[in-house]
């Protein structure tokens, strides 16, 4: 498959199956895992189709012989399926999952496509690191892979769901009042260290940086002194072809989340990695957008109570809970309040996010980094869940865009693009999408965003990418963080009545 191509396809229908393990509805030609589903089953449809279009095995579509994947995954490997994990529930809708979560049926049918390329040899593994608060048994009950586990195990086929985090949280009122251990990624855990080919070399908020943890102590001695260190899960470093799987969502510190973003879950311990520098932009921070009495004294009072947690619990943390009822009535919600870098001034994250996206298509088992070359990267697949995406205060409390697309391509910046192009945003304006074709050690891509070509049953959706017309794509609305930031000047505002939504 030529890597600058994406497909893209669209099903106005926009709808999931509802019963896992989600088994295609219809016989295909060469679906040879016998059971078939009660119910129309359009994501299976759709994920065939997006192979169809990415032109994959085209002389034997049709028949018991279509393989899509051969060539790009061989028999005998080891495949990681990553789709996002993120949270078991949405804050405020029963079923907001769907549009916060791979959704099981997308993750199934890409799973027998695999499957069908290993020729009966290898293992698939599924695996993510959600949220640290979250169950992951429990995420994995309400996407239905449960069961979907259960239906490849029926079937004697080397199918594996890996929870890859070694921590999770315990959270009371928005502050983290315990923990335990997990067993982790049986491959254990490897640190890389990009040094000065990291996206951070020269950035101004060295030792000023908030990770995922009370202490930040920790993130900042991992990005210092010249290292730029991160402690990734051994199977996604291992792994022979990483087939990387994100929900299509608008994102509150990074604009968009799709390939690039989704690898954070990779990650054994998320506080080696920066989500923001403390401060506002008048003293190089981004923490808040900003500057005044107000910020400076609500970034003080958060200091104080994260040590506060950590210094005496349980009592701290008693404190720390109710100083946050009292904060919200004076500094506002998060709904209320730009804060935690959640806008488009955000100059940290997007880094933390390229450099994960290096170590997976160059990093080694060993801690070592692959030749800068091309050709040396890991073989890195991307399909994109856009079936019912998410739009507005994503990633975890977003709302639903009947979106009804599945996007596939054989580079992560590629697919990004055109995604981010399809939700009406600016690819230039995304941080971490035009860096992504910037990099100046280790890159991602080999072209420029506007030189992507897209394929589609969408009849405008074919061609370059920055050919295909504003007023052909999706609207969907920015984190308020990012509003009047990244959405493109479309041509459709001339045309008040049209909507292709």
């Amino acid at each position: 498959m030529n890597q600058h191509t994406v497909a893209i396809h669209r099903d106005t229908s926009s709808k999931y199956p509802a019963h896992s393990p989600f088994n295609p509805q219809t016989q295909y030609p060469e679906y040879r895992l016998g059971s078939l589903g009660s119910e129309p089953n359009p994501a299976y449809e759709s994920v065939r189709s997006v192979f169809r279009l990415a032109g994959l095995d085209n002389e034997n579509y049709g028949t018991r012989y279509w393989n899509p994947l051969r060539g790009l995954i061989r028999p005998g490997e080891v495949v990681l399926l990553k789709p996002n994990m993120l949270s078991a529930c949405h804050p405020r809708y029963p079923e907001g999952w769907q549009y916060v979560l791979t959704h099981g049926s997308v993750i199934r049918a890409v799973a027998d496509y695999v499957w069908k390329a290993l020729e009966g040899e290898g293992k698939i593994i599924v695996a993510d690191g959600p949220q640290p608060e979250t169950s992951f048994d429990e995420v994995c009950r309400v996407i239905g892979l449960d069961k979907v586990a259960d239906f490849f195990s029926d079937r004697k086929v080397n199918f594996e769901l890996v929870d890859l985090r070694t921590t999770e949280r315990f959270v009371k009122d928005e502050v983290v009042v315990g923990a335990r251990s997990l067993s982790g990624d049986p491959s254990g855990y490897v640190r890389l260290d990009l040094a000065g080919a990291s996206e951070f070399v020269g950035h101004r908020g060295a030792g000023r940086y908030y990770g995922a943890d009370y202490n930040s102590k920790e993130v900042n001695y991992h990005h210092s002194d010249g290292r730029h260190e991160y402690e990734l899960s051994g199977t996604a470093i291992a792994c022979d072809v990483f087939f990387n799987l994100p929900k299509l969502k608008t994102h509150k510190k990074v604009g968009v989340t799709i390939s690039l973003k989704n690898l954070v879950g990779v990650n054994g311990n998320k506080n080696f990695l920066p989500h923001h520098t403390d401060g506002d932009p008048s003293n190089g921070g981004d923490q808040f957008m900003d500057p005044g009495l107000k910020s400076d004294s609500e970034r003080q009072i958060v200091h104080l109570m994260r040590k506060l947690s950590r210094s005496v619990p349980p009592v701290g943390t008693w404190v720390h809970r109710q100083a946050r009822k009292v904060g919200k009535r004076i500094y506002g919600t998060e709904e209320e309040t730009i804060r935690s870098g959640n806008w488009h001034g955000n100059d940290t994250a997007w880094r933390m996010c390229l450099d994960l996206n290096k170590l997976v298509l160059y990093g080694n088992p060993d801690g070592s980094l692959r030749p800068e070359e091309s050709k040396q990267r890991k073989r890195y697949l991307s399909l994109v869940d856009g079936i019912i995406g998410g739009e507005g205060s994503g990633p975890s409390n977003p709302d639903p865009v009947a979106a009804g697309i599945v996007v596939f391509g054989a580079n992560p910046a590629y697919v990004d693009a055109a995604c981010a192009y399809l939700m009406g945003f600016d690819p230039n304006r995304i941080p971490l999408v035009r860096q992504s074709f910037r990099c100046q050690r280790y890159g991602l891509a080999d072209c420029d965003w506007g030189d992507v070509e897209c394929v589609s049953n969408e009849a405008a959706w074919n061609g370059r990418l920055e050919d295909i017309p504003d007023r052909s794509t999706l609207r969907f609305k920015p984190h308020r963080g990012w509003v009047g930031s990244i959405e493109r000047t479309v041509e459709s505002e001339q045309d008040p009545g049209f909507s292709i939504r």
